[in-house]
């Protein structure tokens, strides 16, 4: 107990305790001297209350825990009970029925009882009850507010009446009758699209469902279904991105997952089967699968378009066929079962009443008339004819391919012949490559190496405001080694050229891009692009952009009869033909590509040898080609010597010093 006083009348509670001052401290709660003895009674006697509480509570849990197994097992009861009343007020509020749940089949059916016991699925006029808790809570508010008239909501019998009261009989989902036979083990469902034929086989999985857990069913009388251990469905579209399945995958990705675990008591629903691709194929798809199902699951429900799939009730009493009921009067479904019949999809009809163009609905018309039995007989003459003018055109084709094989075979052989030893020099060259790539990383892994004991030098002895410029300089001699090892085109092809010009059947030309090659033309140009021309016996289409003219006085028209492989002083004329590129014009010296034949090896000579060996090379060399010239590193004398006779040569038009990518050689560019 406390008193709030005044600051500065604390002193009228001589020798009180303070407990606490307020925030401002103008105020004292203080404790007055008489009470002391009082408040320290109670707290004693406040903890001696709390250690009899905690001591009656222990009591009671070690009575409790004694009774644990009774305790666990009146709540299992309990839950019991409450599962049973929620199950039986829920059957109440849907005017549910019990069904009858068949474990031995047909075999424990008294026929003599009743006809309709020769069905092992006997449902009659139930409703889908999702759909059907939907419709009973919107009307629950015309319940309560109709209260005082009389809502009596069935008879026993599973009837609804007094629905007067409520929305209208169109709130409620159309109730259906599901009569299966027994024997039966396949139900192929057609109809039209937006029909029922889906929701009439989901009602069929729901209602396998509550009666496994002893639910009753919105229907009528006594409805009897079979015991199944599982109800495997495939229904919907199971397309996935992330997945990377389409409509067709994911749809046959379910169905084999339903068949590795369907057992000889499941239901299994599929909705749509073989649908999403070929017709032809989905038929022979389905068909397999459904010859499947037959012999290996209790039932099975399967919705369709495909009319080829009722036709299996004809092969076997195993099968079934069922049909949506579509009114023709109003071009409407009214989601009936006819069960025994086959239906039509009806899509131009239900394409027609939701608004659809009807210019595109009469051309479906009139392709279907085509395609009816009555008009077979024309369309296979139609398709004979079409398959006999397609076989000529595929003989003559056969004709053409014939000699265009000879032809290329001709040429295979002249190919072969030049390109006899293409094999040893490309294993050459790929073993210089390889030594190359290698000599190039090792180069680049020791220089990086240089760089990083230099920055790890540095850092010892530099200072802090260094360490930025250190940085920048580390990181700049690491670009300089990347750039330098970086393989980078030496020359760049350039399109350009004059489009004035057209070659002639006949005439003589020069090809850039074969090494300025002599060629002829053997085919006008049919468009603005390209131009067939011939090297040799070789025929080849290049771009009209790489053709140049040259003078009718400089055609050597020997050239082009001349045999390529067995032709004599051949380099000789093509240099005198070749004439000057003229000026801004790009010069193609064919690919960089080092050979034996363009490679001069100047290693291990002294400087007159040396000199004499570079200038027969390029006197051998042919115009606008290629010369490697390895002098190696050395002391350094024929580098000298080397660099000296190509900045003097007639011949050189310009060279490149050795690379990164290339130590040791120097590259010549023949004129």
């Amino acid at each position: 107990m406390c008193v709030g006083i005044r600051a500065s009348h604390r002193h009228l509670l001589p020798d009180g305790v303070i407990l606490n001052v307020s925030g401002s401290g103008a105020t004292y709660f203080m404790e007055p001297k008489e009470a002391i003895e009082l408040n320290n009674m109670e707290v004693k006697l406040s903890n001696s209350e709390k250690a009899e509480e905690i001591a009656i509570l222990s009591l009671l849990t070690s009575e409790i825990v004694e009774s644990e197994i009774e305790i666990r097992y009146l709540l299992d009861r309990i839950l019991e009970v409450d599962l049973a009343f929620a199950r039986a007020a829920y059957a109440q509020w849907m005017n549910g029925v019990c069904p009858i749940i068949t474990s031995q089949g047909c075999d424990a059916i008294n026929f003599s009882e009743e006809e309709d016991y020769a069905l092992s699925v006997d449902i009659a006029g139930i409703q889908h009850p999702l759909l059907l808790e939907s419709s009973l809570r919107s009307s629950s508010d015309v319940i309560t507010s109709n209260s005082g008239n009389s809502v009596h909501l069935g008879d026993g019998n599973g009837t609804m009446t007094s629905l007067s009261m409520l929305r209208g009989a169109s709130d409620y989902p159309v109730p259906i009758d599901i009569k299966i036979k027994c024997g039966t083990k396949v139900v192929v469902i057609s109809g039209p699209n937006t029909g029922g034929k889906t929701a009439s086989m989901k009602t069929l999985g729901v209602a396998s469902l509550m009666s496994k857990a002893g639910m009753f069913l919105p229907a009528k009388n006594r409805p009897r279904i079979p015991w199944f251990d599982l109800v495997l469905a495939d229904i919907g579209d199971h397309q996935s991105l992330e997945q990377s399945l389409s409509t067709f995958s994911g749809h046959i990705t379910r169905i084999c997952n339903i068949l590795e675990v369907a057992s000889r008591e499941s239901l299994i629903l599929i909705d749509e089967i073989g649908s999403g691709t070929d017709p032809s194929e989905g038929v022979a798809l389905s068909t397999s699968i459904l010859q499947y199902l037959k012999d290996h699951v209790n039932l099975a429900v399967v919705t369709t378009h495909y009319a080829d799939l009722s036709l299996l009730k004809e092969k076997g009493s195993q099968f079934e066929n069922a049909a949506m009921e579509f009114s023709l009067e109003t071009l409407q479904p009214t989601y009936q079962v006819l069960w025994g019949s086959t239906g039509n999809s009806n899509a131009l009809s239900i394409a027609k009443s939701i608004g659809f163009d009807l210019n595109i609905i009469e051309r479906a018309q009139q392709w279907v008339e085509q395609l009816k039995p009555e008009n077979q007989q024309e369309r296979k003459g139609l398709l004979y004819q079409s398959l006999v003018e397609e076989r000529n055109r595929l003989e003559a084709q056969a004709r053409r391919a014939g000699s265009l094989h000879a032809e290329i075979l001709d040429l295979y052989h002249e190919i072969q012949n030049e390109a006899e030893d293409l094999g040893g020099r490309e294993t050459a060259l790929r073993a210089k490559e390889t030594q190359q790539v290698q000599q190039e990383l090792k180069t680049a892994k020791s220089q990086l190496d240089v760089v990083i004991q230099e920055f790890e030098n540095g850092l010892r002895i530099a200072s802090a405001d260094q360490f930025n410029s250190l940085i920048r300089k580390s990181e700049s001699e690491i670009a300089s080694v990347v750039e330098a090892h970086c393989p980078r085109d030496a020359y760049s092809v350039n399109d350009t050229d004059s489009k004035s010009y057209t070659p002639q059947i006949g005439e003589q030309v020069q090809v850039t891009g074969l090494g300025r090659k002599l060629a002829t033309v053997v085919e006008a140009p049919e468009d603005e692009e390209t131009v067939l021309v011939q090297h040799g016996q070789i025929k080849v289409r290049v771009k009209k952009s790489n053709i140049r003219s040259i003078a009718s006085s400089e055609r050597n028209t020997e050239t082009r009869h001349a045999p390529r492989l067995k032709r004599q002083g051949q380099h000789s004329k093509e240099l005198q033909a070749l004439p000057e590129p003229k000026n801004g014009e790009e010069v193609s010296y064919g690919p960089l590509v080092q050979t034996s034949k363009n490679t001069v090896d100047l290693r291990g000579k002294r400087v007159e040898e040396a000199s004499y060996h570079l200038e027969m090379a390029i006197s051998a060399s042919g115009p606008y080609s290629v010369l490697f010239v390895i002098h190696g590193m050395g002391t350094g004398a024929v580098k000298e010597r080397a660099l000296e006779i190509l900045n003097n040569h007639p011949r050189i038009v310009k060279y490149e010093q050795e690379s990164p990518m290339n130590y040791g050689c120097t590259v010549a560019y023949i004129k």
